[in-house]
């Protein structure tokens, strides 16, 4: 039973990745919105373009997990979310922020959905609304540490 839990937490880290995503622009939108000399329209797209993303990748979830197989597909949007980190911390213009922000709002959606199937696949009847009950676990947590980072960061280099 422990050998599942661990493959639970490692899914439902799709979890915490969400809410941490979702929620860490908070802590940098005004300094986005300054860095680019963005609108307010302009910055208002710029933050919400991972909700974006969040839309497509849940409603295109579906095909690639039955065709590809569940596990297979997490371990694709891992990797799509190590691209979006990398990708919005190197990113030398507006353009690329938004492509890697778009990139990492699919994810979440994907993960959003394919997440909790593989561990609710993978889980004992037993014990089922437990495991899935651990991805909504990781997505507060990950919001909670998004926002504890942001607090941490907030006076940091004034």
């Amino acid at each position: 039973m422990s050998k599942i839990w661990k493959y639970v937490f490692i899914a439902s880290l799709g979890g915490f990745l969400f809410g941490f995503e979702t929620a860490v622009i908070s802590g940098a939108e005004r300094i986005i919105q300054e860095l680019w000399d963005l609108n307010s329209f302009w910055h208002g797209f710029t933050v919400s373009i991972s909700l974006i993303g969040t839309i497509f990748g849940a409603i295109g979830a579906a095909k690639p997990a039955q065709k590809y197989g569940r596990k297979r597909v997490l371990q694709v949007v891992a990797v799509m979310y190590l691209l979006s980190a990398i990708g919005c911390g190197l990113s030398f213009n507006w353009y690329m922020f938004l492509f890697f922000r778009l990139l990492g709002g699919i994810s979440v959606g994907v993960s959003s959905v394919v997440g909790p199937l593989y561990i609710a696949e993978i889980a004992p009847a037993k014990v089922r609304g437990r495991m899935t009950g651990m991805f909504q676990i990781m997505i507060v947590s990950g919001i909670f540490i998004a926002f504890l980072t942001n607090y941490l960061f907030a006076n940091f280099g004034d």
